[in-house]
Formats: C-alpha cells, structure tokens, sequence
C-alpha cells in the first residue's frame, strides 16, 4: 500500500521557455496550447482475464498548474487510443495499467503527433517486452519511477535507526540535515548511473528534490508537529515550535528555478501552488491586478529567496495565479482579467491554455454546487452522524470523507467534478467531512472549488465515524439510501463509474 500511494504521488510534468515567445524550442520546454496523442496495445498470456485492462496516463499541465489524469479502458484485443491537451512541446506522461499499477513508465508524448506504445506482460503480469515509438530510453521509461520511489524510501543506517529529533533543534540545523539528505540519495542512487540519460538525469533530480521539500521541509510547523509525534511517540501533546519568517525559504536559491526544464518536472504544479499559498511567504492573490504590477510585487518578496529577478518563472507563476483561481475555486476568469491576460500575453500560448481552462471551468461552473458549512461540534460523537443525516432525509447521500493535504483525495474530487455534475438537480446530497488534520484557512480555501455541504468535525468525532464505520484511511466514501440506511462504502476512490452506478439504483427506489 505504502508503495502504491508513493507511486501515486508521481503517477501524476513541468516549467517553461527561456523567453516569454514560444517560438524557440529547448528540448521541447516551448509552451504551446496543443494536443497529442497515445495509442497502443495491451498484451497478456491467453490464459490471463483480458476483460476491463484499464490504462492510467497521467500528464503535467506547467501552465494550468494541475496534473491531469486520464482513465482509459483497453478493448477486447488489448488496443487503446487517447487524444489529450498539453502545454509544452514534449511532455513526459506518467503510464501504468490495473494489472500491475506498480509498474509504472515515463513515456515522451508530443505535440501534434502520435506515441505508440506495446505492453507485454508474463504470466505473473509484470511487463516482459516493451516498443515505443518514436523510440526512447527503455532504461529512462522503466528505471526512472523506480529511482524516485527508492530515494524517497531509503533510510541511511536501515530502519533500526533512531528517528531523528529536529523539533527541539535550531531550523538551520533543519535545513542542512534536509539537503544533505537529498545530496546523498542522488549520490547513492542516480549520480554514479551511467545508463540514464543525461537530459533524464536532470529530470529525475529536480523532481526528486522538489518533493522532498514539498513533503518535508515546505510546511515547517506541520513537520515539527509530525516529527515530535514519531520521535517520541507522544499523540497528545505538541511542543512548542520556532516561529520562521520569509527567509527560512532561502533554500529555494538552490533550485535554479528559470532552468526551463522544470516545465518537464512532475512535482513542479504541486510546488507552486505550494508557493502561491504559503502564509509566509505571503504572495498576494493576482485578482485582477494587472500583471505587471503583481510580477513586481511578488518580485519583491521572492527575489532574494529564489536568487533572481528577471526570468520567465515569474511569468510561469503569474500564469499558475490565474489557474490557482480556476482549479480550486472553479470560478471562471471575470472580463478585467481576460483584458490584463491579453494585455500581457496577447495571443501568446500562455493565453491560450488560460483561456482553454477557462471554457472548461465555464462549464463546470453551471453545475457547481454552492458550498454550504455546517457545524455539529457541539453534537457527541455518537450522535454526530445521525445529526449529519437528519438534514437530508429523503435525499440519496453521498459522503466523502477526506483531508486537504491528502493528494489522493483531491485527485478523487478533480476526477468526479463531471459526473458529480450529471446529479446536480437530482436528490443526492454530496457530503464533505473533514478535521482539525485540515489545518481550516486551507480547508476554507479548499473547499470553495468543491461545493456542496461541508462539516468540520472534532477530533473525536471524527475518530468514532472512522472506527465506527472501520474505514482504514481516507479518501473514504459512505453512500446512504433515502431512508437514512447504510448502502455502500469504499476507501479509496472507486471510479466515476461505480459511485454513478450506485446512486442512480438508489434513486430509483
């Protein structure tokens, strides 16, 4: 499971040109509104199941600052085929299929043009032979979620060592011990690897380091918090934790972030967003300024931290501004600020993907729910899922159980948006819980781009529904009749297909 949820994490490309005009290609990092396509087949030993091979691809939209999956289903001889929206001239997808989700592949897809790729699996069904064309490293597409997946597991001096203690230590101390733990896993696995790449090598290590900081050193009073918790196995209380200011974010110099390969890096739409929103940081939100007033407002608090203050990433991060809006509000972009992107951008690519997004959330916006927020915190916990149900009876329930830092989740919701809409003037309540995990100024940011009726619970309340229930982690989904009566539950995202499935036999009844 650990493996699974870690793979996850990079089943879901990144950053930019060197200039803000796309009409120079660097390695295929030009920015373009484009859309490519893969195809290809799928095979097994005759004796193996050939029904329901479902195909996962999963791309990185640098502008849009999302990860996009796709879910496709293989046909009875074990073809498949995907026309799909980019945003750079060559992007790396993230492929893997149901069979064995752990073996996971990098594959290069670009832009107006057609991937083609041959999967065979043994009778164990892990992959035997693999073709793509245009061709690629085999050893970059195979090895290279691999490597990531065995840095971020690795432990120097094996899992009988003490669990370090950084809560009671000085923040420099914090920092060195964290980069020098990302020093010596590229040292022990990557640097000395003569078979990869070198374009990949600089793939893998920027995407490496950038999740490291991003689980590990972004957030530094959750991490405190976590690292009291493992270190001294105390639940109860939390200690007291150094207050940082902006310029514990000085490790960001090291990144180099202009270097136009991150708009190939998978964590890189995560980590901006990480960006966009750190309190500490304190990056104002583009509303509708006009774009070079924000640019030199946020120049002036990242310049020092990040090491320059020209470049195209300031563009990149304007851009991600706009789609902060757009993903997790969902609201559309208002007439001022379709004038600032023209302004700015003109009819450039950057532009256009925005513009893209935008038609897309228009969309969804007709459907959104308004958001609506309960409060039963002074309810008992055994009580707190009846007071939930009680407001509505004679409607289907749908509740989902999940967390804002819980990317699994979140992915759940992006992937639902469309069908949740297929419900939207029918009698299905779409329930959100969450707790105290979810620290609330984010949970209240979050939850603007979901709708539907939310509820903060307790700590204990929310421990009695996961016990209660026997729900071993979130995301977790409970499906009630209109009577109020148990139906379903899942942890785990079940697919689109399988929540649509349930709540439309309910309503029949």
């Amino acid at each position: 499971m650990i493996k699974i949820k870690l793979l996850f994490v990079f089943i879901l490309v990144f950053f930019l040109s060197c200039q803000v005009s796309t009409d120079t290609d660097f390695d295929g990092t030009s920015i373009v509104a484009g859309n490519a396509k893969i195809s290809g087949r799928i095979i097994i030993p005759e004796n193996q199941n050939k029904d329901s091979i479902q195909i996962t691809i999963g791309s990185v939209h640098p502008i849009s600052a999302e990860i996009v999956n796709h879910q496709i289903l293989a046909d009875s001889s074990g073809n498949f085929s995907l026309d799909f929206e980019v945003e750079t001239a060559i992007s790396y997808l993230v492929f893997y299929t149901n069979l064995n989700p752990s073996q996971v592949l990098f594959v290069k897809a670009k832009n107006n043009d057609s991937t083609n790729i041959e999967l065979t699996y043994d009778s164990g069904l892990k992959i035997k032979n693999l073709k793509v064309t245009p061709s690629m490293n085999k050893y970059d597409m195979r090895q290279g979620p691999e490597v990531i997946l065995n840095m971020l597991k690795y432990r120097r001096g094996g899992t009988n060592m003490a669990y370090p203690r950084f809560f009671d230590k000085s923040i420099e101390e914090f920092l060195d011990t964290a980069q020098s733990a990302v020093a010596w896993r590229l040292e022990k696995f990557l640097k000395n690897d003569e078979i990869f790449s070198k374009e990949f090598k600089g793939f893998l290590e920027k995407d490496f380091r950038l999740e490291v900081y991003i689980a590990q050193v972004f957030d530094y009073d959750t991490s405190m918090r976590l690292n009291f918790r493992n270190a001294t196995g105390d639940t109860v209380n939390i200690p007291n934790i150094q207050k940082i200011d902006r310029t514990y974010f000085r490790f960001l110099e090291d990144f180099d972030l202009n270097d136009p390969q991150y708009l190939h890096i998978i964590t890189f739409p995560e980590f901006q967003n990480a960006i966009l929103q750190n309190e500490v940081l304190g990056l104002p939100i583009i509303g509708e300024d006009d774009i070079p007033s924000w640019i030199s407002k946020v120049k002036g608090l990242l310049s020092e931290l990040v090491g320059f203050d020209e470049g195209p990433y300031y563009d990149i991060l304007a851009a991600n501004a706009f789609s902060r809006q757009l993903n997790e509000e969902l609201k559309p972009l208002t007439i001022k600020q379709k004038e600032n992107i023209l302004q700015y951008w003109k009819n450039g690519e950057i532009a256009k993907i925005l513009f893209r997004k935008n038609d897309q959330v228009n969309e969804l916006f007709k459907l959104k729910q308004p958001v609506i927020v309960n409060d039963i915190s002074k309810v008992s916990d055994k009580n707190s899922m009846e007071a939930i149900l009680s407001k509505y009876k004679n409607k289907v329930v749908l509740i989902d159980l999940w967390a804002t830092w819980c990317g699994p989740c979140l992915e759940a919701m992006r992937q639902f948006r469309i069908t949740k809409g297929e419900f939207f003037d029918k009698d299905v309540a779409f329930v959100y819980l969450t707790n105290g995990s979810s620290p609330r100024n984010l949970w209240e940011e979050k939850i603007k781009g979901i709708g539907g009726e939310h509820y903060y619970l307790t700590g204990n309340q929310w421990k009695y529904m996961m016990n209660y229930f026997d729900l071993g982690y979130i995301p977790s989904y409970l499906i009630f009749n209109k009577e109020g009566d148990l139906m379903d539950k899942f942890s785990g995202f079940p697919g689109n297909d399988k929540i649509k499935n349930v709540l439309e036999d309910l309503l029949k009844n």
